[in-house]
């Protein structure tokens, strides 16, 4: 085997364990928090309970499960104020904060949980009042944990706050088994995939070594 094809052989292998090692990337099923810029959905900075709108925001929820903010699932529907809050009118003294509600869809919801259909709503509010205000004024019940992350608007989903979905859970598959106190069943550690990947590059590295050492000694 020449080091001329040896090349390709070992670029499949460890393409071979990367994907294995995505295949364990797991998410986190929880609703993420967007602001309205113009045309376009951007991740909030800050938690609702800090952040301040003003008259005119148009402000979205959208439960699912992802990995970060980079591949978090934007809200769907209408994100348009004067649609949103048309039946609303102005008040002097109170400001108007459009909110755009993405329950999810079937396959990340938490088990034996249908997600509602989308909505929005228009929260007339104080001009101090936060974003979490103009859920509570709109969206009860909420729900937060002990270290006030949103866990629930408008009571979805029951239970739950956060937590962490492999890949598997997410495509509607059971999970393997987590480990037991004797450590089997443990599907947080290597994947076959991984092992095999290993192997392969083990084995081509050897036999580009034999090929070497092969080649020396038919010069001597």
């Amino acid at each position: 085997m020449t080091p001329r094809r040896l090349v390709p052989l070992l670029l499949a292998a460890f393409l071979l364990i990367g994907t294995a090692g995505q295949a364990q990337a797991a998410g986190y099923r929880y609703w993420s928090f967007w602001d309205r810029d113009g045309a376009k959905w951007v991740y909030a900075t800050q938690g609702p309970s800090m952040t301040r709108p003003s008259d005119g925001d148009v402000q979205g929820f959208r439960f699912a499960v992802s990995e970060n903010s980079g591949d978090a699932a934007q809200p769907r529907g209408t994100a348009d104020f004067a649609s949103i809050c048309a039946k609303t009118p102005a008040e002097d003294g109170t400001k108007r904060v459009a909110l755009v509600l993405d329950f999810g869809t079937a396959p990340d919801a938490p088990s034996g949980e249908t997600p509602p259909a989308p909505r929005t709503a228009c929260a007339r509010l104080s001009p101090d009042a936060t974003t979490a205000d103009a859920l509570a004024a709109v969206a009860d019940p909420l729900r937060y944990n002990t270290n006030a992350l949103l866990c629930a608007i408008a009571g979805y989903p029951k239970s739950g706050c956060g937590e962490q979905v492999s890949q598997k859970e997410d495509s509607g598959v059971s999970a393997a088994p987590k480990a037991t106190e004797d450590g089997e069943g443990d599907d947080d550690g290597p994947s076959i995939g991984l092992y095999a990947g290993i192997a392969v590059v083990a084995a081509l590295a050897g036999a580009a070594t034999w090929q070497s050492r092969r080649r020396r000694n038919a010069t001597r």
